[in-house]
């Protein structure tokens, strides 16, 4: 029983941050995903018909 007192405080710590750390990620991975999309559709909004600007003479 003694172990079980001595344990507990650092399993429940370890257990903290195990559920801090993922919610870092998970925030992280969204983050990136809107980004990707906020630039997809920038990049969508940008492209025009090739026969436009000086390149094309």
């Amino acid at each position: 029983m003694e172990y079980i007192a001595v344990l507990a405080p650092s399993v429940v710590v370890g257990l903290i941050f195990w559920f801090a750390m993922k919610s870092i990620f998970n925030a992280d991975k969204s983050e990136r995903q809107a980004e990707a999309r906020a630039q997809a559709e920038a990049n969508s909004k940008n492209v025009g018909p090739a026969s436009e600007g000086p390149a094309t003479k």
